[in-house]
């Protein structure tokens, strides 16, 4: 299928070839027959990608902080392959889309096959939508007026917040499509508008729809004195700044504008240095509008399709997708005045042209989806085929998020193996991804990838949740499979994994868990040190974590695991490594917050050694991630974040460092082919692997 990409590194617009998407038991899947380019938004994205590196750096400081910290505490090269990683992911772009329902989920019961639905999804010929994301178009409404419906609720969700009463004066400031659109809602609620620009002809489109109108391209136009003159000197009600400008004065203008106790709404993007003398006496509020309503960017309603109860949430985005199809079914809203060009998908690049080099002529532009010729697929082929015939390890790869991408496809590329299949449930990474690294195809199709007979290995890099079913799959398929941290999030998915092993005596796959750290140098150096000593070591393993977003998909108990899973089970691993013995007793507490991610866990291990694993959420990002700390028979050593290690006590050794930080992940991926190949032993014996994550699965539990 055909998707507009944009590429962040040199703003690059291009129409690419990408597998169907897969859906989620929540989803449906559109096939897209319009979508709406929005020419504000759009624009900013394609000038943030033409933008230099200087220039994006100036554009998000925010983001230089994080570099120079990861450079401070892993080293430049690794800093550099991460930033260069993120900037070659090209984004998909556009949010307004109308098509045909032609697959609907388990959990879907609103939309049936064939009908015509909008929603938010991307410019691409097909679309895994979920369920709260969409709304039904009724049968009067044309589909060139139904693909402005989400830049419509984003309108509409502007003027709820104003809460406009009948006979109010309001103040439009700035006339593209939404603000074009603020102006006839708020006419359709029977108050007074007065639409203000610098472009005449969208200035003339308001006076068409009944607004007052200030043409600011006009000379002498004195905009204060003509709303004042409009209003009997009150001033307007509120203001809704629906304009983009990296100027202040637009806020400004907006509070001299206002009446006592006005408001002001922002759905645009201005400069916000705000005057307090222009707010203070005036009482005047200010509140920026979030796309188009409740439920935006919260993943419970967005992902998991659970809905806000009516009697509490009135108006959620799907409920405001729904009523501006109302609006436009009854006739009080039309958008046909609104739509100014059309391209097919295959001349999008023209489209974006228009809006970079001639926005004022332009408002609402639509693309439209021809059939295409070849029937779509969830796999794409990326090079020519030939059969492989190698006796190199041949490596399928599920996920091709930023760790695959910045970390774990770059390690097993430096090896001597051929790549197949690389999957990713919207297609559009693991096709991005595919064609840099030459995989042979790209496929949103899991099932089929680990059912192929032309590969032997598997690398699995998804969420936490998929990882067991994924890992069993692979195994039962007889590859041998390398499954990212953590193996699973629950003991009856490692039961069933453990009775894979146990169920017959046939030679079986290898098994790999990405316990990366136990391979570096560090580790295994000082793993050489502590093994002179014959008694009971402590370690104490300290790790500066970070904190992330509550909304996060890892804090969610069936999706990630939480933390102490997730990432914990990687420090448990290693201390078992470190210490050459299984743990004998926990224990466990946590500090009073919401998510329980900062805790200490105490370890016994069988040989009379004792651990802590002291895990913070609630450091500073700039201060190392992870320091180990190792005593024992009068000797310490000390591991500062896998870059340098010290040692006191030891005659022979004393310190170790490296200019880049060395958590072991090349020696990892290496270990698991020289095993696949014969060369080695498993690098990790499954004792240990099934030990450690039945031990972290149950300290959770406490």
């Amino acid at each position: 299928m055909k998707q507009v990409l944009q590429n962040l590194k040199n703003g690059k617009t291009s129409v690419e070839e990408i597998p169907i998407p897969s859906i989620s038991s929540k989803e449906i899947l559109i096939k897209t027959k319009k979508t709406l380019l929005s020419a504000g938004t759009e624009k900013m994205l394609v000038e943030f990608g033409q933008a230099n590196f200087l220039q994006k750096a100036f554009l998000q400081p925010e983001r230089v902080k994080e570099v120079i910290n990861k450079i401070k505490n892993e080293g430049l090269i690794p800093t550099v392959n991460t930033v260069f990683s993120k900037l070659n992911q090209p984004i998909p772009l556009g949010y307004c889309s109308l098509g045909e329902v032609i697959e609907v989920g388990n959990d879907v019961n609103e939309f049936n096959l064939g009908d015509i639905v909008v929603s938010n999804a991307n410019h691409a010929s097909y679309a895994a939508v979920n369920k709260n994301l969409c709304a039904k178009v009724p049968s009067n409404v044309s589909d060139d007026d139904a693909v402005f419906t989400v830049l419509g609720s984003i309108a509409l969700h502007s003027v709820r917040l104003m809460n406009p009463s009948f006979g109010e004066t309001y103040l439009v400031s700035g006339l593209g499509p939404v603000g074009l659109i603020c102006v006839q809602i708020l006419l359709a609620n029977g108050c007074k508008v007065i639409a203000l620009d610098y472009d005449s002809s969208r200035v003339n489109l308001s006076k068409e729809f009944g607004a007052e109108v200030i043409d600011l391209s006009k000379k002498n136009k004195d905009s204060h004195s003509q709303v004042m003159q409009i209003t009997k000197e009150v001033g307007v009600d509120g203001v809704i700044i629906a304009a983009t400008s990296k100027s202040n004065d637009l806020i400004k203008n907006a509070a001299n504008l206002c009446k006592k106790r006005g408001k002001i709404i922002l759905v645009g993007q201005v400069g916000l240095d705000l005057d307090r003398a222009d707010f203070y006496e005036k009482e005047i509020e200010f509140q920026v509008s979030c796309s188009y309503g409740p439920g935006r960017y919260d993943p419970v309603f967005e992902q998991d399709g659970v809905d806000y109860p009516i009697g509490y949430v009135r108006w959620t985005e799907k409920r405001n997708f729904e009523a501006i199809l109302d609006a436009l079914s009854t006739k009080n809203l039309s958008f046909k005045k609104l739509h100014s060009h059309s391209f097919s998908i295959s001349d999008a690049d023209k489209a974006y042209e228009l809006i970079m080099n001639d926005s004022t002529s332009s408002l609402g532009i639509i693309l439209n989806f021809e059939a295409e010729k070849d029937i779509p697929t969830k796999t794409i082929s990326l090079k020519k085929y030939d059969k492989m015939k190698t006796s190199n390890p041949i490596v399928d790869v599920i996920g091709s998020g930023n760790y695959s991408s910045s970390v774990l496809i770059p390690s097993i590329k430096k090896n001597e193996v051929e790549f197949c299949s690389i999957a990713s449930k919207d297609g559009i990474s693991s096709t991005i991804l595919g064609k840099k690294y030459r995989f042979l195809s790209s496929t949103t199709d899991t099932e089929t990838l680990l059912t192929n007979k032309e590969s032997n290995c598997t690398f699995i890099v998804t969420r936490h949740d998929s990882h067991a079913d994924l890992t069993l799959k692979s195994l039962e398929n007889g590859k041998h499979t390398f499954v990212e941290k953590p193996l699973c999030i629950k003991l009856d998915q490692l039961e069933k994994i453990k009775d894979f092993f146990t169920r017959d005596s046939s030679p079986k796959p290898l098994l790999m868990v990405g316990f990366n750290r136990r391979f570096s140098k560090f580790v295994t150096k000082a793993k050489d040190l502590i093994s002179e000593i014959p008694e009971p070591k402590s370690i104490t393993y300290t790790i500066n974590a970070g904190d992330i977003d509550k909304s996060h998909w890892i804090h969610h108990k069936e999706k990630g695991g939480g933390r102490l899973i997730g990432e914990a089970c990687h420090f448990l691993d290693l201390l078992v490594f470190l210490l050459d013995s299984e743990i004998s007793s926990f224990s466990k507490i946590s500090a009073d917050t919401s998510s329980r991610d900062t805790f200490t866990i105490s370890l016994k291990f069988n040989d009379g050694s004792i651990a802590s694993i002291n895990y913070l959420s609630n450091g500073e990002k700039s201060y190392p991630k992870e320091k180990i700390e190792i005593f024992g028979g009068k000797k310490i050593i000390m591991l500062n974040n896998f870059k340098n290690m010290k040692a006191n006590g030891f005659k022979s050794f004393k310190s170790l460092s490296s200019f880049n930080q060395d958590k072991g992940q090349d020696a990892c991926v290496k270990a698991f082919f020289d095993s696949v190949k014969g060369e080695r032993d498993s690098p990790i014996p499954l004792n240990d692997i099934f030990h450690v994550m039945e031990t972290i699965i149950k300290i959770d539990s406490l």
